[in-house]
């Protein structure tokens, strides 16, 4: 009876890698990352609706073209884009003349090989300065 079981539990378990392997090989034929292309050329996420949330990119490799799901947050509205992922300095002085303040970025990683620029320019506005919190009132007490 044991020797039945044993077998049973092996004849299932070779079923298993076998379904397993030829679902590899559909993924292969259809292109899929593990496919035969090696360079992908992928474009910008274009988002679905209005200019922000989700998406698809469409990639290139040789004759073939395939689609993938992303994201393109709704607070990302930058000018170099999603795919550029930049180091920043800290935040420069006021100007006093045009009323902003600039940092500069230099290029960190450029995902799914976007064009993007080696070192930007950012600037936004400078922030009035508030007035200090009034003093604390004194408590009652002995003075």
């Amino acid at each position: 009876m044991q020797h039945r079981a044993f077998l049973l539990l092996a004849l299932l378990a070779l079923l298993a890698l076998t379904s397993t392997a030829a679902k590899k090989k559909d993924k292969a034929k259809k292109g899929g990352p593990g496919g035969q292309c090696a360079e992908w050329a992928w474009g910008p996420c274009t988002p679905s609706s209005k200019d922000c949330g989700v998406g698809f990119r469409e990639g290139t490799c040789g004759t073939q073209t395939q689609r993938i799901r992303c994201r393109v947050p709704c607070n990302w509205k930058k000018e170099f884009g999603a795919d550029c992922k930049y180091k920043f300095e800290n935040w420069g002085a006021c100007d006093g003349g045009t009323g902003t303040k600039a940092r500069q970025g230099t290029l960190k990683k450029a995902r799914y090989n976007a064009q993007c620029q080696d070192t930007i320019l950012v600037m936004k506005p400078c922030t009035p300065k508030t007035k200090a919190k009034a003093k604390a009132k004194k408590g009652k007490g002995k003075d």
